[in-house]
């Protein structure tokens, strides 16, 4: 069992811009339109947890973009849409409590996503690796990957791989 980060961030530590906008990261040249790995990641998953503020994001892309059941950490959404309905579903609850339901459903491996919900995660240690991709630009202000923890987390640092137009991926374990 193991739980995942796999995100990209500016240079000064924001997932978003303030108004929860990713153009920033979509500007990003892409000739060889490449993943970055993001293929190869989610096959060691087993589902996605995330908040409610990213899965409100994702829905605006369009194309629902994951193959993976998605269970959406919210107390104010109460169901998805019937469109949605064997995609994603809506959870709530204690973080640990939560892991232990889904372990007993068969989910082991989780793919964390969305700036409260991996905070959330981290606060309770419940983070074993972290990917994270550093896009060369600062925002100035937005929705940060990290806040303010209740205690240290420590990571060993084991890879790191610069990618086109100067995209730093650093892999971290616990």
């Amino acid at each position: 069992m193991a739980n995942y980060v796999y995100i990209a961030a500016s240079i000064d530590g924001f997932i978003a811009a303030k108004d929860g906008g990713l153009d920033w990261l979509m500007e990003i040249p892409n000739p060889d339109n490449s993943d970055y790995g993001f293929n190869d990641f989610i096959k060691r998953i087993d589902a996605i947890i995330m908040g409610r503020n990213t899965y409100e994001k994702v829905l605006t892309f369009g194309e629902w973009p994951y193959t993976k059941k998605v269970f959406v950490l919210s107390s104010s959404i109460k169901r998805v849409s019937e469109e949605m309905t064997g995609k994603a579903e809506i959870v709530s609850g204690e973080i640990p409590a939560l892991i232990s339901d889904l372990n007993r459903r068969g989910f082991n491996n989780f793919y964390v996503d969305g700036g409260k919900v991996i905070q959330s995660f981290l606060n309770e240690d419940l983070i074993d690796e972290m990917i994270i991709t550093r896009v060369p630009i600062l925002l100035g202000e937005g929705i940060p990957l990290f806040g303010k923890l209740t205690r240290p987390v420590k990571f060993s640092e084991v890879k790191t791989e610069i990618l086109n137009n100067g995209l730093v991926k650093n892999y971290y374990i616990k």
